[in-house]
């Protein structure tokens, strides 16, 4: 029984799924052009990186 990952191989390695991630790559870079995109981008990884405010037990 083939494993998971070598079934994923194989569709990668296909017709289909050589078009379907050609696609899903020209996609993803049409929207990481789009500005609103890039702001939303933005906005999440400032959240992320520490736009929080002080943390439980730093005193304040």
């Amino acid at each position: 029984m083939a494993s998971l990952f070598s079934k994923v191989v194989q569709l990668a390695n296909s017709p289909k799924g050589k078009q379907a991630i050609a696609q899903a790559t020209a996609k993803a870079q049409e929207l990481a052009k789009d500005p609103k995109t890039r702001a939303k981008i933005e906005d999440v990884r400032r959240r992320v990186q520490g736009g929080r405010g002080p943390g439980p037990g730093s005193g304040h």
